[in-house]
């Protein structure tokens, strides 16, 4: 056994151990730090599989702003995690038999001849920079499916801030226009009272 094929195992060890206790650990916060041990585990078998662009994404974008953002809600929010856990042995079973029938499919999609051609690579393709490859096919071949992907993100991000933003009817807020377009006589009102209405006067409580 290699040195390349033992990392690999370590690797991937680390990455199943961490994924099974982001599902079966009680408290959130541990539960997105395993996250992050899977992800930098599935960065280091990219890097063994010479991706090195996939590996550094992996890093800065999950790792550096999303596992950080996740990791803060989860610490923010009041969550009721027995609760959240109440159906999770129930539902194991079902849980289970899906894994099982999506790695099915998968040994008996990689397991076909034709997949073996990819372990061979082309002329010219030990010599190319992997992140230079990666970006001549992005802005080239797959330039048009890359910008309907984006505006497809684009609709969506706008469509999550639209449902989000619905104006309250239990909130109080103040209104800027409102308050400098506002008029002298709309500030201050003058009630007319009738002369013969007097103050009444509570009389001084007897010391003696």
């Amino acid at each position: 056994m290699d040195a390349l094929t033992l990392l690999f195992w370590i690797f991937s060890a680390v990455l199943l151990a961490a994924a099974v206790r982001v599902i079966t650990a009680r408290n959130p916060v541990h539960a997105v730090l395993f996250l992050v041990l899977a992800f930098f585990s599935a960065a280091c078998l990219w890097m063994l599989l010479r991706a090195e662009f996939l590996a550094i994404a992996l890093v800065l974008v999950y790792v550096g702003a999303v596992m950080v953002l996740f990791l803060f809600i989860v610490m923010m929010l009041d969550i009721n995690i027995d609760r959240l856990r109440a159906g999770f042995w129930r539902h194991l079973p079902v849980a289970g038999l899906v894994a099982l029938l999506i790695a099915l499919q998968l040994w008996l999609v990689l397991s076909q001849g034709d997949w073996l051609l990819l372990r061979q690579p082309g002329p010219g393709i030990r010599e190319a920079n992997n992140t230079e490859a990666l970006g001549r096919l992005t802005f080239t071949e797959y330039v048009y499916p890359l910008q309907i992907a984006g505006s497809i993100l684009l609709v969506a991000i706008i469509a999550a801030i639209a449902l989000t933003l619905r104006r309250r009817k239990d909130s109080k807020y103040q209104d800027p226009a409102r308050q400098v377009k506002v008029k002298r006589s709309e500030r201050v009102q003058l009630v007319a009272l009738p002369p013969d209405v007097q103050a009444r006067q509570t009389p001084a409580p007897d010391n003696k």
